[in-house]
């Protein structure tokens, strides 16, 4: 299975390694999995969709699906929270079933971010471009 990605905030990520646990996103229990993608293309849009009102710096974690230890399925879009989905039945998303371990994650990939909260790029994932128009 090809790399999946998770966009965190990264004060939380921090404080998840230095506390030594696996880090379980703010809606984990609401929605019973952890959302991931497998299309680097979908996540500044994602991003933009679900994020763009929370301040602060986010990463993109890289993750190789072999150091999960919960099962991942994909399913359709799902929302997070509150927040409806989008891109309802068009895709199928890797929904991880239970929190995401540090040793999971090969790479923490810093997001640029603009003056209005909009997620612009992803540092090392060159796909991930906000496409203008």
């Amino acid at each position: 299975m090809a790399a999946l990605y998770h966009l965190v905030q990264q004060s939380l990520w921090e404080a998840t390694k230095a506390a030594g646990a696996p880090y379980k996103p703010p809606t984990y229990d609401a929605d019973g999995f952890t959302h991931l993608t497998q299309d680097p293309a979908l996540l500044l849009g994602v991003a933009n969709h679900f994020y763009a009102a929370i301040a602060g710096p986010f990463l993109v974690l890289e993750i190789d699906p072999a150091r999960l230890p919960d099962k991942v399925v994909f399913e359709p879009a799902a929302p997070v929270g509150t927040t409806p989905a989008v891109h309802a039945d068009a895709v199928l998303f890797p929904h991880l079933y239970g929190p995401i371990p540090a040793a999971a994650v090969v790479r923490e990939l810093a997001v640029e971010r603009g003056g209005d909260g909009a997620f612009l790029s992803i540092q090392g994932l060159p796909q991930a471009r906000l496409l203008a128009g």
